[in-house]
């Protein structure tokens, strides 16, 4: 975290967070946290700053999405999984910047990236159908909010390196250069996408 740490000018005590702001916390072992979701009798500083001319208002904001690829796809696999349209979107752009026939070194395929297993585990039997991709992907970042209690961040970091990797650290976001610049990223763009400046509440 000390690409994050070197860019502490002081603490603010919040009273409240919005769901995909970003905040760094010191815990009681001195580590920094990152997250999006408040914790009572902890200081946080905001570590996602957007420029306001990045922000659009909330009545381009269903245009923004809809000119999204794939757009229709993603917002039906939202609907049957109560997820934002624009998370998604935000994902499959940080994965595969939309690439329907993107491969990692590690094997995922397809516009959000799905591990060979974890497909097969989903029911996906084409990882390179963008329907099915997105559909899977969506189930599986679904069941990942729901085992991190809707925090946005954990959920994302989770997709990126792995449920395990977050919970063995006491659910903290996994001290990996990829996945510290991922969330940030995928967050950003999700506010981007809502329509929202970095210190506006959804």
């Amino acid at each position: 975290m000390k690409f994050l740490a070197s860019g502490l000018l002081g603490c603010v005590l919040l009273s409240g967070a919005a769901q995909a702001d970003v905040f760094i916390s010191v815990d009681a072992k001195g580590s920094y946290v990152l997250s999006n979701v408040h914790r009572p009798g902890r200081t946080y500083e905001r570590v996602i700053h957007e420029a306001e001319a990045a922000v659009v208002s909330l009545d381009q904001q269903p245009q923004m999405i809809a000119n999204q690829p794939y757009a229709e796809l993603v917002s039906a696999a939202a609907k049957v999984n109560q997820l934002p349209e624009a998370l998604l979107h935000a994902v499959i752009n940080a994965e595969s910047h939309y690439n329907p026939g993107a491969t990692s070194a590690k094997g995922a395929g397809g516009l959000m990236q799905l591990m060979p297993d974890t497909a097969r585990e989903l029911g996906v039997t084409d990882v390179y159908d963008p329907k099915a991709n997105i559909q899977g992907g969506a189930r599986y970042l679904k069941r990942l909010m729901t085992l991190f209690d809707n925090d946005i961040a954990l959920a994302v970091a989770a997709y990126n390196a792995g449920p395990d990797a977050v919970l063995s650290r006491g659910r903290v976001i996994p001290p990996f250069a990829e996945t510290q610049r991922y969330v940030p990223n995928v967050l950003r763009q999700y506010r981007r996408l809502q329509g929202l400046a970095a210190d506006s509440p959804l």
